[in-house]
């Protein structure tokens, strides 16, 4: 057969080929590594800061608690976007083993967990990084710079301002709460980055091609 002879052509080999999954697959890895490693280092850096906070405010860290939650949050969106890439994916067919999954599927999913994956990521490490240094700094401003161990906080409630005037008690409550309202309108928007990539993930997970359709 010389090299310009006719050679078969196999309808759907190009758009179907046999490695086309592997996209989609890569595509739920991506995510979910990536949006749990997000989780992961918020939780970390934020837990870190409310434990440091906890030896000069013990009262506050209950109240400080929610950018742990919020990071472990991302994991959550991380889960959604690869159950629906995974239900999506079909396996080749019996016999012959030809895939009806395309590559136009393979590099939306793929597109999507790169979507949300990375957006979990890079929010974790903002949500991380806000949290611990916010929740120190809240915890400094309610105490006015004491120790637990030197106002008596925690041991007695009723002693944690340690002789300060009720003046002095509510100008210190004011400034902090002001601090920690603060404190929520930028983790408020740093979980919107990854509440972003979880829309366009959604929103390329819904278009798909199927071969023989």
């Amino acid at each position: 057969m010389d090299a310009y002879s006719p050679t078969k052509v196999i309808a759907g080999i190009d758009t179907c080929p046999v490695y086309a999954p592997a996209f989609g697959y890569a595509g739920v890895a991506i995510c979910m590594v990536c949006a749990n490693f997000g989780s992961a280092w918020g939780t970390w850096k934020a837990g870190c800061g409310v434990c440091n906070m906890g030896i000069d405010y013990p009262t506050g860290i209950i109240k400080n608690i929610i950018p742990i939650v919020m990071a472990g949050v991302l994991g959550i969106y991380g889960l959604i976007v690869s159950v629906i890439i995974t239900q999506a994916l079909t396996p080749p067919k019996s016999g012959g083993g030809e895939t009806t999954y395309s590559l136009f599927n393979g590099y939306a999913h793929l597109a999507a967990g790169m979507c949300c994956g990375l957006s979990c990521l890079a929010a974790g490490g903002t949500i991380g990084f806000i949290g611990d240094v916010g929740v120190r700094c809240f915890g400094l401003k309610a105490s006015g710079g004491a120790r637990a161990w030197a106002t008596g906080e925690g041991s007695n409630p009723s002693d944690a301002e340690g002789g300060a005037s009720s003046a002095q008690v509510a100008i210190t409550a004011d400034a902090a709460n002001k601090l920690y309202v603060g404190l929520l309108i930028m983790l408020i928007f740093a979980e919107a980055l990854a509440l972003y990539g979880l829309i366009v993930a959604l929103i390329l997970t819904q278009n798909s091609y199927s071969c023989g359709s």
